[in-house]
């Protein structure tokens, strides 16, 4: 019995490495393009999560990120593998973790302006933290060039309800005796929730008070940028994002 496990053990680490060979990797491509490139892209220009990364935040490890093809993630739009064998997903990690090896893609725009724009005309760190500093009406961006790519962020931008972040969306609540407060939801039970408003304050509300709770995951608290920012002002703020990877 104890042999069989040992074996078992002794096997396992070789089940776990991804294949390197040119065959695998074209095969993995193949069946990447077919079953991800809708949403990813061909390399780092999708609107869905970047993969040409080398650090993928839910897939820290390469049985993690086999099991992300595998299952999805639930909660997001990362469905789970339809019709892929066990051999084709580990091709696909192994060509996804291929493009995390490649050297991030070039954008137009000028990232220097885009950090100017992101703190001045553009208000973003207003909401957004980047290494520590900034705002909290908004998920941190201070790796977002690796999470997400130039053509996605440039949609949120224009238009953020396009990809609400989950965790995100925008909650308003209508109080009685009048009042409202709007923001995003830190935290609810079945007595009160909590919400953080534009300006950072954190309210603490009774469900006992609230006339009319509105939980909208399709909107983002984030306005849209269409018309306000310039089409290259907008490729300036995204050259800044795609270069933000947390220290790497």
């Amino acid at each position: 019995m104890w042999k069989h496990a040992l074996l078992i053990l002794s096997l396992a680490p070789a089940w776990a490495q991804l294949p390197t060979d040119a065959a695998s990797l074209q095969a993995g491509k193949k069946a990447y393009e077919w079953h991800c490139a809708f949403c990813h892209g061909a390399g780092s220009d999708g609107f869905a999560a970047n993969l040409a990364s080398p650090r993928l935040t839910y897939a820290p490890t390469d049985t993690s990120l086999m099991n992300i093809i595998r299952t999805g993630i639930s909660g997001t739009g990362m469905p789970p593998a339809l019709g892929m064998s066990d051999v084709e997903i580990r091709q696909v990690a192994a060509y996804v973790r291929s493009l995390g090896r490649t050297a991030p893609q070039k954008v137009p725009g000028d990232a220097a302006k885009g950090k100017a724009l992101y703190s001045g005309k553009g208000g973003c760190a207003a909401c957004h933290m980047t290494g520590g500093a900034g705002g909290r009406m908004g998920p941190d961006l201070s790796d977002i060039g690796i999470r997400r790519a130039p053509v996605s962020l440039r949609t949120s931008i224009v238009n953020a309800d396009a990809v609400v972040v989950p965790g995100w969306a925008q909650v308003n609540a209508e109080l009685s005796g009048g009042g409202k407060v709007s923001g995003v939801r830190l935290n609810e039970d079945t007595f009160s929730i909590q919400i953080r408003d534009a300006s950072g304050k954190i309210h603490s509300l009774a469900k006992s008070r609230i006339t009319k709770l509105e939980k909208n995951a399709a909107k983002s608290t984030m306005p849209s940028y269409e018309g306000k920012l310039s089409g290259s002002e907008i490729d300036d703020i995204v050259a800044f994002l795609f270069s933000l990877r947390g220290g790497l």
